[in-house]
């Protein structure tokens, strides 16, 4: 009997200790990302120091946008809430992190490369965002990536080609934002089994080219500005012809008048 109440202690304790210890990385996680991010509708709640100590109870959360599993942060959904501010790279401390959303807000400044460490993140959504830099090519190491939506922000430079080794990746949207280069070939033109993104993936970055983007107008020269400058050209040389033509018979006709003088001055006598 004593052996089993002995148990039954130690259960008890094991449980108190679950429920009352929180990860020591979700909570810096949460604590620094509260800290980047700005709340001016106060529309987060619960989101302070002492429900970051204990964010988890088993599968549950009171943490709103946060959902648990095994006691630990698995999903932070957290999207049209008018955060401002920016993302902070300790969110990579979330090291369950399956889901990311942080979708219609208004965060500014770049992707932190240090995300890469999610290494069991599934699904990342900052679409319609102030979002701007570069995405980062280091996000090709969250190989569990399925969903990458970053449309409706200010990215800008190149896509990088490593995200086309993202095998399970089957949405991918970089939309409306200031992208430029040539699309990847491991992203516009993928084969076998790999998902496939079409044009809408890419639409509204003026600098961006490739398949399965339709070619670009000004990046070659249309039918009619061809004949356009082909007209002008021609135009151009047929007044440099008549100009040229002008002073030559001009010049030829003074010669010719200084020779006729200089013959009849030989010709006139001498008084």
């Amino acid at each position: 009997m004593a052996i089993c109440r002995g148990h039954l202690l130690a259960a008890a304790a094991a449980v108190v200790l679950y429920f009352a210890a929180a990860d020591p990385n979700d909570e810096l996680c949460l604590t620094r990302l509260s800290e980047s991010l700005e709340d001016p509708t106060r529309k987060l709640q619960n989101w302070s120091k002492a429900t970051f100590a204990n964010p988890c109870q088993g599968f549950n959360s009171f943490l709103q946008g946060a959902t648990c599993n095994n006691g630990r942060i698995y999903k932070l959904s957290l999207p049209n809430l008018s955060l401002k501010g920016t993302i902070s790279p300790f969110l990579s401390n979330c090291t369950n992190l399956q889901a990311l959303d942080l979708s219609s807000n208004q965060i500014a400044g770049d992707i932190p490369a240090d995300l890469q460490y999610l290494v069991n993140l599934a699904v990342l959504n900052l679409s319609s965002n102030r979002l701007a830099g570069a995405i980062p090519p280091q996000l090709a190491l969250c190989a569990y990536l399925n969903v990458i939506d970053l449309h409706d922000n200010r990215l800008s430079g190149a896509i990088p080609q490593q995200l086309g080794l993202l095998v399970r990746l089957a949405v991918f949207d970089v939309s409306s934002n200031e992208l430029s280069g040539p699309i990847p070939p491991t992203l516009g033109n993928r084969t076998g089994n790999l998902a496939r993104f079409n044009a809408s993936s890419y639409l509204g970055n003026k600098g961006l080219y490739g398949y399965p983007l339709p070619p670009m107008k000004s990046r070659g020269l249309s039918v009619l500005a061809i004949v356009g400058i082909g007209l002008g050209s021609g135009f151009l040389s047929l007044v440099l012809s008549f100009t040229a033509v002008c002073i030559w018979l001009r010049f030829t006709d003074k010669k010719l008048a200084d020779e006729d003088e200089g013959k009849i001055s030989q010709l006139m006598p001498d008084y």
